[in-house]
């Protein structure tokens, strides 16, 4: 069997290859192309029994259904997250789909604390003035965050990395999750109501799923109750974020700063060279204008570490799916409860 690998990155190339090699010894074969999974390239799967996507592929229904017509009838995901994913009409066309349900938390944890210390001290506009031999302090004031309170919007085994540095720094721990973590409790984090985080907080960082339920977390109302100077990170999914309220308060004047590895528009925007095209998103133009405000292209994960772990696990997935087997990856179909 030969699996397509879509929207591989040049990086990810030889990590790939040699571990389909090391795997499967030449018994099953990986094509890698760069472009991604959607509706203009889902004819290219045709034939492929199997195929792995990347976390910005377009798995809803229309292409999972040209994929079907083609003759897939196996999806490896290669990332944690799966709302790209319409799972009801993979069901019914018999598609089995698969995910990476977890790979290192440190990756994201220590990504989401560059974010947050790169707007904090201004990293990016001081970065620029050197460049021009510019050496002048003013304005790149930053502040200590020993003593300070951050707040952790899902409380994981991401979340609870991004704690362990934050207790390192010496901050105040608050938290917020559906279920608490016992080791965050155990470095002194203090649960509380998500409002009551977002009001006594200096750093929000956020490290829950995208679901329903977290559609627009961080709204109108969220972004109100924030401090006047505090910062907010998102290394986690662009729609977590009401990116219009939150250009709002921007615009206002309000907070300190905003890192973001995500966008809730990012779909045919990250990961593609868009420097020459005319931007027609008004909202992330906007956004990119504010000096306190540090945009980068979905790579919180992105380290040779998490790579090959992601990589590891979908050569597991799928040999899995050729012998038969069932593992916690697999999302359709679902495992019966218990």
């Amino acid at each position: 069997m030969e699996i397509l690998a879509f929207g591989v990155q040049d990086d990810e190339r030889p990590l790939i290859e040699r571990a389909f090699a090391d795997a499967f010894a030449g018994e099953h074969e990986v094509r890698c192309v760069d472009v991604f999974l959607n509706r203009d390239t889902a004819a290219v799967a045709r034939g492929y029994e199997a195929v792995s996507t990347s976390v910005n592929a377009d798995l809803g229904g229309p292409v999972l259904q040209t994929l079907a017509a083609g003759g897939t009838q196996f999806v490896a995901q290669r990332s944690t997250g799966f709302n790209n994913i319409d799972l009801d009409v993979a069901e019914r066309l018999a598609l089995t789909v698969a995910r990476v349900s977890s790979y290192s938390p440190y990756s994201v944890a220590e990504f989401a604390w560059t974010l947050a210390m790169a707007v904090n001290r201004r990293i990016v506009r001081a970065a620029n003035r050197t460049r021009d031999f510019d050496f002048r302090l003013e304005g790149l004031m930053g502040r200590d965050l020993r003593g300070r309170t951050v707040g952790v919007i899902g409380t994981g085994r991401i979340g609870e990395a991004f704690t362990r540095i934050a207790h390192g720094f010496g901050m105040n721990l608050l938290g917020w999750d559906i279920a608490e973590n016992p080791a965050c409790r155990a470095l002194g984090m203090r649960y509380v109501e998500r409002e009551e985080l977002f009001r006594e907080a200096d750093v929000v960082s956020l490290h829950v799923p995208l679901l329903p339920a977290t559609e627009h977390l961080v709204d109108a109302h969220a972004l109100d109750l924030m401090k006047d100077d505090a910062i907010l990170v998102n290394s986690s999914r662009g729609g977590l974020v009401d990116t219009r309220a939150l250009v709002d308060v921007l615009r206002a004047g309000r907070l300190l700063g905003v890192g973001l590895d995500v966008y809730e528009a990012e779909a045919g925007l990250f990961f593609y060279d868009k420097s020459l095209d005319v931007v027609t998103d008004d909202v992330l133009a906007r956004l990119m204008t504010f000096p306190n405000v540090v945009v980068t292209s979905h790579q919180a994960y992105y380290t040779e570490d998490a790579v090959t772990e992601i990589i590891d696990t979908t050569v597991r997935n799928i040999r899995d799916y050729v012998a038969g087997r069932r593992s916690e990856n697999v999302l359709v179909p679902a495992l019966p409860p218990g």
